[in-house]
């Protein structure tokens, strides 16, 4: 608290001030206001912090940076990995704009360099893509690729199969299936189905 107040430290077993000149720049996704009047962030540490607050908005309400930022991860990784791509194909961004990016930059950093690396033409592909961001084009009704179209197919064929098997338990339909029941219902909702209701116990 006093370096942020006075800008100056001692040492342990110092005898003098030690001067600052520095810039503290820090980050959070929590309301920090509604935060220390809840008692969960220290009000005094609040006050000297919040000299200048920049409120940055999720990538999903900021579409229009989403190809800059894209090209931008291009290029990083193309030129960190030795790897000649030259863009993204426009169905590539097309898939791109319409995912709602629930991890923000860092996610969208992760799916391009993820495509560099595992692209084989020069440019990126919508199968160079993450399965998620591919099931998001795909619930829209959008087609992606025959190739994707035709899992996304065997997925939801497979999946009813499985809770009509279960007679509608999905606790029951997701150990047939072999995955967790949280899994499961990732899986139905990222495909858009709409199974019939899980029957009572």
């Amino acid at each position: 608290m006093r370096v942020l107040q006075e800008r100056e430290f001692e040492r342990v077993g110092g005898t003098r001030p030690i001067k600052l000149d520095i810039r503290l720049i820090t980050a959070t996704n929590v309301d920090l206001n509604e935060a220390s009047r809840a008692g969960k962030f220290r009000q005094d540490l609040y006050y000297r912090l919040n000299v200048v607050s920049i409120v940055i908005p999720p990538l999903r309400e900021r579409t229009e940076d989403i190809p800059l930022l894209a090209a931008y991860f291009t290029a990083r990784y193309s030129e960190k990995i030795k790897r000649r791509v030259a863009g993204i194909s426009p169905k590539a961004r097309a898939c791109l704009l319409r995912y709602p990016w629930p991890g923000n930059v860092r996610e969208l950093e992760n799916a391009i360099e993820r495509a560099v690396v595992l692209g084989s033409t020069e440019l990126i592909l919508p199968e160079d893509l993450p399965d998620s961001i591919l099931e998001e084009t795909a619930s829209t009704g959008e087609p992606v690729t025959a190739l994707h179209d035709g899992i996304r197919e065997a997925k939801i064929k497979l999946i009813e199969q499985a809770i009509e098997q279960a007679d509608g338990n999905y606790t029951e339909a997701a150990g047939i299936l072999g995955v967790h029941p949280n899994h499961l219902f990732r899986l139905i909702r990222t495909l858009n189905l709409t199974p019939k209701r899980q029957r009572r116990a």
